[in-house]
């Protein structure tokens, strides 16, 4: 592992990059998006060169390349999940963030395993099959071993038709020991977030606990991999500095995973920072991020690492989460709740959320809006089950064979949301869309999709391959 930060996240060697590129010839920014398209990814200074895009005609020159690599290698394919929030109990003082710890405008809980039992039991009855567990960071007086028990609880609850199938989860970092515990008990993703990568921002948002420490926080994915957690998830909450600066940081973080562990991060998440209650710095952001902006940050990182799931929340509006699809984002969460017992207890949301959300909408109203366009929402989990992850996974996406599995596997997951779980409307727009789909496949793909298919009209759940 790189023990000490300085070896990957180079603060003036970006300043000196971006500075370099800010003005790159029209020739040299489509000199890097055909490069792009080759689908191999791109370089700290290739990214740098399409962060100083202006002109609207190279932007949409932009969008498409994005557009390109979005449909060659995911499909029309969206992955579905929702965040399950068991605390928001903090020792934290991150300015931006409801959850700090003086915060007095919050109602604090943490969940009984009971009360994480009915929000599934609730999560499951919408139709979700992949889960997003997220503690703010303390525990109870059990410490972790809480959450290792609510991950044992979300796992346990079975429906009729309907359970959790992947639990990845957003924790505080952990020492290599106590990452061991949470690959043991199953989990998918281990998901964590920078914040920002400029140093000194950092320790101005960070003014109390643990997660003060930069170091400790950046390394953390170093020692999950090292833990064996393949599938990393890492990200920026955008508007707290330059979003350019923090894009190769990103770049520089990705490039020292793939050094060290032969892999990068599964994930790749893109937050603006929303308003939070008790935070004037969340309402007013020092680096805000226009929309024409956030848009151009997510179709670069599309280029950048092409096989890396960029995940959309539902901070975004509606609008907004429609417009990023065909720029690169492949997994949104739907029908959010970012308070504890959120989903049994909705009325308490404002007392207890950790920000504002910008799409209150339904999960079956989503599902019928991504069906609308045409996009295949995808409730699959078989990545993960059957050991296809990290190298694995990558070995299998890079020269596009993932998509033999895939493609299947979400049209099967997406015809069981139907039988079992959406309205007349979302099924009928979903049933005409997967008839479509299958319609305009060929070979394997095809003969897989027709076969998982049938028998989930059969009557059979969780079929894949």
């Amino acid at each position: 592992m790189s023990l000490y930060i300085e070896n990957f996240i180079h603060e003036a060697r970006i300043s000196e990059i971006l500075e370099k590129n800010k003005r790159a010839e029209t020739s040299r920014i489509r000199e890097v998006l055909a490069k792009a398209r080759e689908m191999k990814g791109l370089e700290t200074e290739e990214v740098a060169v399409l962060t100083g895009i202006s002109d609207p005609v190279l932007l949409q020159e932009l969008f498409d390349t994005a557009n390109y690599l979005k449909e060659t290698i995911y499909g029309r394919r969206l992955v579905i999940f929702a965040p399950l929030y068991i605390s928001n109990l903090c020792a934290n003082e991150c300015l931006y963030c409801a959850f700090r710890a003086t915060n007095k405008g919050i109602v604090r809980k943490s969940l009984t395993q009971e009360e994480i039992t009915h929000e599934v039991e609730n999560l499951v009855s919408q139709g979700h099959k992949r889960i997003l567990l997220v503690a703010g960071e303390s525990y109870p007086k059990e410490g972790l071993e809480y959450v290792l028990k609510a991950i044992r609880t979300v796992y346990s609850v079975k429906t009729e038709h309907g359970e959790i199938r992947r639990v990845n989860v957003n924790l505080a970092p952990l020492e290599t020991d106590d990452f061991r515990k949470l690959k043991a008990e199953g989990i998918g993703t281990y998901q964590i977030f920078q914040e920002t990568y400029h140093r000194a921002t950092y320790g101005n948002m960070h003014v109390g606990g643990k997660k003060k420490n930069y170091d400790y926080r950046v390394t953390a994915p170093h020692r999950a991999m090292e833990a064996g957690i393949d599938d990393i998830g890492i990200g920026v909450l955008f508007g707290l500095f330059d979003y350019r600066f923090e894009l190769l940081a990103l770049m520089q973080h990705i490039r020292a995973l793939e050094a060290d562990y032969g892999v990068g991060p599964h994930t790749i998440s893109v937050p603006r920072l929303e308003p939070a209650t008790g935070s004037d710095i969340a309402s007013h952001p020092p680096h805000a991020v226009s929309d024409i902006d956030f848009r151009k940050l997510v179709a670069i990182l599309r280029l950048a690492v092409p096989y890396t799931g960029i995940i959309m929340s539902t901070r975004e509006t509606a609008q907004m989460r429609r417009d990023t699809f065909a720029l690169g984002v492949s997994q949104i969460s739907a029908g959010s709740r970012t308070n504890p017992g959120g989903y049994t207890h909705e009325t308490e949301e404002d007392e207890a959320s950790q920000f504002s959300l910008g799409d209150h909408r339904s999960l079956d109203e989503v599902i019928r809006d991504v069906a609308s366009m045409g996009y295949i929402p995808s409730f699959c989990t078989a990545c993960y089950r059957l050991g296809r992850t990290g190298r694995d996974f990558m070995d299998l996406a890079k020269p596009g064979d993932i998509k033999l599995h895939c493609d299947p596997n979400a049209l099967s997951t997406f015809r069981e949301y139907l039988r079992n779980f959406a309205s007349p409307e979302t099924r009928a727009i979903g049933n005409q869309l997967i008839a479509d789909a299958i319609a305009g496949m060929t070979g394997i793909a095809r003969q897989r999709a027709e076969k998982l298919v049938s028998r989930v009209d059969e009557g059979r759940d969780d079929v894949y391959c």
